[in-house]
């Protein structure tokens, strides 16, 4: 990287893109980019004095052919202009986890991959080597509330990075420890089918050198890798990390102790609720045990941690009314936060808010996302955020509305919203989704707020 002066990033505001410009500003080198819309991610670049514009203009290319290299999310269509021009024009053009391998290089690499679980349990295991004293570098696909940002840096060489399988990313990395949460369908368009993404972590659980923690039953066997494999689970006793003696308090918040190997760390709570915290937890505690992190540091660190944002993220929470929003857009992440919240939100209206992400996903999973959210009171479902896709004949969000079988129910456009929401009592409420619903936040926010003031 030393020969580079610039670094320039095609899809600067994603989550996982904005985290590595952030890890080249600090370092020192120019990095400037382009997003399509303005964001929070990117407003923060910005005042960090990193350069974003909002057009697809390659006058805002670097100039300096040699001293730039160019970075891009495959997110990003191959016919865009700027990334067309690039290519055409004899830059160094390579794919954001290209970079994130590079960067790993030469460290110890602990990382947390799955199609779900791995945001909140990367993250909670960055925190648990900072509280420790220990340090890391991290590169999040979230915002960690402990410390506002999706990047961690230490003179410490060990790097905590999320495991992304989209478009194989995971593949550039060679982990000293990894953690596989779950390998449920996902990102067909990628994959085609289940069978070739369980092919896929096979093959990044083989480029792992220490260990394999992976979910207790998940199919990963000796003869796939060379790492020794330990399991992990919520209360299995037959994984060897697991959760015993779990209790919960009227707020939804945990107590355990955790099991592992033959001993036991009592008396640990995680300082975020919901039973699958608890899951996360035990997860990202094996992988800073395995490592050597002291016990009680450990312990420590659990209570102390504050979350993600958008990851079961608590906003409003009175006996009146509570709202939370979650970053679920899988049919398995959907069930697992509707389950902690009828958990902690025991016999109370649960109301949820869902848009569904990509016409790819809603048509490979429409019926799996039907029974999903049919285990609510009242669903509102709004129109399909496309991403990176072009609408498919055939495919809205009325394929899973027309399936779903919870007593109230109500298909609107995201415009419609907020009038519609000002009309409907609220008792619990959760937003779900990964496009633009993250816009309604505040908002929904500040309308309930104001509502329990009156």
């Amino acid at each position: 990287m030393a020969d580079y002066k610039n670094i320039y990033f095609i899809g600067i505001g994603g989550i996982g893109m904005s985290a590595i410009a952030r890890y080249y500003n600090k370092k020192g080198y120019k990095v400037s980019g382009y997003d399509k819309t303005p964001s929070e991610l990117t407003a923060a670049l910005e005042s960090e004095g990193i350069a974003v514009h909002y057009e697809d203009n390659v006058d805002f290319v670097p100039k300096d052919v040699e001293g730039t290299l160019v970075v891009y999310t495959p997110a990003i269509p191959h016919d865009m202009g700027e990334l067309v021009y690039v290519n055409e024009h004899g830059y160094r053009v390579i794919k954001r986890s290209r970079t994130l391998g590079e960067i790993a290089k030469g460290q110890a690499c602990l990382a947390v991959s799955g199609t779900h679980g791995k945001t909140t349990t990367s993250t909670l295991l960055a925190h648990i080597f900072q509280s420790s004293g220990e340090g890391c570098s991290a590169f999040l696909g979230g915002i960690s509330k402990n410390y506002d940002t999706n990047l961690l840096t230490s003179a410490n060489p060990v790097i905590v990075a999320e495991a992304d399988e989209f478009d194989r990313s995971f593949l550039q990395l060679f982990p000293q420890i990894a953690v596989i949460t779950s390998m449920d369908a996902d990102h067909l368009d990628i994959y085609g089918d289940r069978k070739h993404i369980v092919e896929a972590f096979k093959a990044f659980a083989g480029q792992t050198s220490g260990y394999i923690i992976k979910k207790y039953g998940l199919e990963i066997g000796k003869e796939d890798t060379k790492a020794q494999i330990l399991t992990y689970s919520y209360d299995n006793p037959d994984a060897d990390f697991h959760a015993s003696n779990i209790s919960k308090d009227e707020c939804g918040y945990f107590t355990f102790d955790l099991c592992y190997t033959g001993k036991v760390l009592g008396g640990c709570k995680v300082g975020v609720p919901g039973w699958v915290n608890v899951e996360n937890a035990v997860a990202a505690s094996a992988i800073a045990l395995t490592y050597g992190i002291a016990p009680e540091k450990v312990r420590e660190a659990l209570a102390s941690f504050q979350g993600v944002k958008r990851r079961f993220d608590i906003h409003v929470n009175t006996p009146e009314c509570s709202y939370i929003d979650d970053y679920a857009h899988h049919p398995k992440e959907i069930s697992s936060a509707i389950s902690s919240m009828r958990e902690i939100f025991s016999g109370r209206k649960l109301t949820a808010i869902f848009q569904p992400h990509l016409y790819t996903r809603t048509r490979d999973f429409a019926d799996e996302f039907a029974q999903a959210l049919s285990a609510v009171d009242k669903l509102i479902l709004l129109d399909i955020y496309p991403a990176r896709e072009e609408p498919i004949e055939g495919v809205d969000s009325s394929i899973i509305f027309d399936k779903v079988t919870c007593p109230d129910k109500v298909l609107l456009k995201k415009e419609e919203l907020m009038d519609y929401l000002a009309q409907e009592p609220v008792d619990t409420l959760i937003t779900f989704g990964a496009g633009n619903i993250d816009r309604f936040i505040e908002p929904i926010t500040a309308m309930l707020k104001k509502r329990i003031e009156k």
